[in-house]
Order: structure tokens, then C-alpha cells, then sequence
């Protein structure tokens, strides 16, 4: 029963601890959009899209004033794009991305993920296309973001393809070498790429998925930094009951916004992301939960310990919240978003091989981390492939955006505003795995995949 020290509770979590609805999120289907013509299917793209999203904007806005929620972002996901166009396959992919931008703009979101392909085993009709288009197709638009599986637990990892995307993420930087590299920051590169996922840039609308649904992804890590603050000196056991009650807290209001938002909009609901996602404002930090737990800066020895504690804690809190539980649901630690991470990679005390490890207990992967700009694609393709590994192995997403600062170098700064924030670019490894990279052929899938 809700009583007035809750509705108190949440209202200070609200004003003074930056909880928030990261994203209300609708996924279209564009299955039945496909056509052998390509403009025909652009048109019926562009048509279901407005039909179907032209109240998302207006619906969350309507929302968060009634209930006094910050809904942050509204957001569309589509079947992935590649699908669609392996109907033509002549045709330039880039005037699809045209479209889903020209659509975005149209209904008012903030973004529009599905310039996608899924090529974990092998590539189809359209997967090749869309893949060499993705540095035009991101250079040219706005809203689009664009993501790539290349890796499964139960099919092993497309070497082929890890080796293709090194080259597509250092030219989409540097294609947008004049906008600070923007272009890689709205690429992902998967393992076990969720359908249901809300968050961008890898968000994508599965064909298991229905033809319209809505997922609403939640956050609050200044909640949840807050209630520890408070506890004080306790210990471990004690700190993961803290955050599993602050996580099914956070995790209701999710369920209420999602709920709210799917009768209003006549939509199914989908799913909760239970994600703690930073943002660059101060006391909106993963990595200053973590330092609340003990460490002296994120990156010490300890941080993956913690950090596992964490990521578990807020999936059992939340799983209690909402039946309907699905997309990534975990702690976020994009190192440009995170004023905590931020700090931590400018004082050296985070290193990519430290976040590489803290990836093997929670979500998503290396995401948002600034490179140097002559940093080789066969670098970018091993560091894709060693998180794709660790997300294989341990049956669970993995990702990697990583933004090669076109003529900067470690140390320098790059930065892109709002809440992609921006930070120091990180040193990477600079031993060459090209011999490795250019092996081809696929990484078979591990002992874990014969579960049958």
C-alpha cells in the first residue's frame, strides 16, 4: 500500500537525486514493408512510422506532466534495416536511413535505432550492402543510429565480420571527423544483441517482436548512491539489500510509465529495462556508486567486485517490480556519460583493459570510450572481438562503442554535448593483432551453447 512517506520519498528522489524515465521507447515492425521497389518501400516506411509514433512525443510529455516523472528521451526502433532491403538488392541502403531520419524529424523523437543487420553466422541478402553503407548512412543523418551482431553463444563469432566492422567504425569517424567523430557514437557492435532493447544506439525491433510495442528503459544511479550515502557504514550484505529495495522502487515507476504510455497510445507493452544509465550531470554516476561503496576512484582494484554486486542486486530488486523484465538490465558504464568514469579515465586510474574486465559482470560492453584517431582498424576489430568473448562465453550482451578521435590522441579531449558528454581519449595497445584479424572464417561457439 502507498502511503505519504513513499509519495515523499520518490518526490525527493525526483528533485535532488536525478531518478528519471531514461526512455519511453516504440518498436515498429517494417516487415510489411518490404517491396522489390525500393521507393515504394520507403514510402511505406515513412508512412507506418508517422502513423504509428505520430502521439509518442505528445503522449510522454503528457505523462511525465500528470505524474511529475522526467521522461528523458522518446524513441522509435524498427526491424532491422538490412532485412528490408534484401529485397533490393540494387538499390543504395543510405535512402533508407534517409527515410527513418526524415520520419524521426517528422514524429519529434530524439532518435531512431534499426539500421541494423544481425550477421553473427554468416551474411544474407542486404547484410553486405548495408554494412559498407553505414559510414554514409550516419554521416548523412541526424537521428539514425545503426548497430551490427557479429556474435552468439550459440552460434560463436563472425571473424569476417569483426574484421569488416573495425574499418566501418574508424571511417564513420572519420566521416564525421568536423561534427567530433559523432557518426562512431551512434554505432554499436553486438554480441547477443537483445530484440527488445530501448536504449541507443543498438536499440533494434526483433522479428519475434509484435508489430508495435512499447519499452520504457529506467534509471537512477543517483538514487541509488543516494540510499547507500544514507546507510553509512554497513556491510556487504547489507549494501545489496539497499540497492535490490532502491532498484524495485526505481523499476515500479518504470512499470507505471509503461503502462500509462501503452493504454494511452493503444500499444502493447513490451518489457522494463532495468539499467541503471548514467548521464554526465553531477550526481548521475555509476562510477560514484561504486566509490560510495569503498573504492577511492573507479578503476581501483576492487571495481569489478563491486561492480558485479551492483549489476545483481538491481536485477533482483527489479525483477520483484515487474513481471515483464527483458532488453539489456544491468549497469551502464559508457565512460563519456558518467561524470564518475569521466574523472576516473582523466586521473588514470581507468584504463580500457580495467573496463574490459568490469564488462564480464554487468552491462553492456566498451561503450562510449574516445581512442586515438590513428588508432588501426585491426585494433578496433580485436577489441570488438575480445568483448564479443567474454559476452559468448559467459551467455550474455556484450557491445563495443568506441569513437576514434579523428586527430587527437591519448590525453587530448573530445566531446559531444548533451548527454553523450565527452572525456579524455584513452590509450590503446598498440601491439598488432592484424594477422589475427585477417584469419576470417568464425570463432565456433562454446560448450555453453549445447544446452538442448
Amino acid at each position: 500500500m502507498i502511503n505519504s512517506h513513499d509519495i515523499l520519498e520518490t518526490i525527493n528522489m525526483i528533485d535532488n537525486e536525478n531518478l528519471d524515465i531514461r526512455t519511453v521507447t516504440m518498436g515498429i515492425s517494417l516487415l510489411d514493408c518490404v517491396d522489390s521497389d525500393c521507393g515504394k518501400a520507403c514510402d511505406k516506411i515513412y508512412d507506418k512510422i508517422c502513423r504509428y509514433a505520430g502521439n509518442l512525443v505528445k503522449t510522454g510529455e503528457d505523462i511525465s506532466k500528470e505524474y511529475g516523472i522526467p521522461i528523458i528521451n522518446k524513441r522509435i526502433s524498427v526491424t532491422p534495416i538490412a532485412i528490408v532491403a534484401g529485397a533490393c538488392p540494387g538499390a543504395d541502403p543510405v535512402r533508407y536511413a534517409r527515410t527513418l531520419d526524415r520520419a524521426a524529424r517528422e514524429v519529434g523523437v530524439n532518435f531512431i535505432g534499426g539500421y541494423s543487420t544481425l550477421v553473427h553466422k554468416g551474411f544474407a541478402p542486404g547484410d553486405y550492402a548495408l554494412m559498407r553503407s553505414i559510414p554514409q548512412a550516419l554521416s548523412e543523418t541526424e537521428f539514425v543510429c545503426s548497430s551490427v551482431n557479429i556474435g552468439t553463444t550459440k552460434s560463436g563469432i563472425n571473424m569476417d565480420a569483426v574484421d569488416r566492422m573495425g574499418q566501418i567504425v574508424l571511417e564513420t569517424a572519420k566521416l564525421t571527423a568536423d561534427r567530433d567523430c559523432i557518426g562512431a557514437a551512434k554505432l554499436v557492435v553486438f554480441c547477443n544483441a537483445p530484440e527488445d532493447n530501448p536504449f541507443m544506439a543498438g536499440a533494434f525491433h526483433g522479428v519475434g517482436e509484435p508489430d508495435c510495442v512499447i519499452n520504457v528503459g529506467v534509471s537512477g544511479p543517483g538514487v541509488v548512491r543516494a540510499a547507500l550515502a544514507k546507510a553509512g557504514d554497513c556491510d556487504i550484505t547489507a549494501v545489496a539489500d539497499i540497492v535490490k529495495k532502491t532498484a524495485f522502487k526505481i523499476t515500479r515507476m518504470g512499470q507505471l510509465v509503461a503502462q500509462e504510455a501503452s493504454r494511452r497510445l493503444y500499444v502493447p507493452f513490451g518489457i522494463v529495462d532495468l539499467s541503471l544509465a548514467p548521464t554526465p550531470a553531477v550526481g548521475d554516476s555509476v562510477a560514484h556508486i561504486l566509490e560510495e561503496m569503498g573504492l577511492e576512484c573507479c578503476g581501483a582494484h576492487g571495481t569489478t567486485a563491486c561492480l558485479a554486486l551492483l549489476n545483481d542486486a538491481v536485477k533482483k530488486g527489479g525483477v520483484m517490480a515487474s513481471s515483464h523484465v527483458g532488453g539489456l538490465s544491468g549497469a551502464f558504464i559508457p565512460v563519456t556519460e558518467d561524470a564518475g568514469m569521466i574523472h576516473a579515465a582523466r586521473c588514470g586510474a581507468l584504463s580500457i583493459t580495467k573496463l574490459e574486465a568490469m564488462t564480464a559482470v554487468c552491462s553492456v560492453g566498451l561503450d562510449m570510450i574516445n581512442i586515438p584517431g590513428d588508432t588501426p582498424p585491426e585494433i578496433i576489430s580485436a577489441i570488438i572481438a575480445d568483448e564479443a568473448a567474454i559476452g559468448m562465453v559467459n551467455s550474455k550482451t556484450t557491445a563495443v562503442r568506441v569513437i576514434p578521435a579523428i586527430g587527437k590522441k591519448a590525453g587530448d579531449e573530445l566531446n559531444f554535448g548533451g548527454l553523450l558528454g565527452g572525456g579524455p581519449v584513452m590509450a590503446v595497445n598498440p601491439y598488432s593483432p592484424l594477422k589475427f584479424i585477417r584469419r576470417g572464417g568464425r570463432i565456433p561457439a562454446p560448450m555453453q551453447s549445447l544446452k538442448n
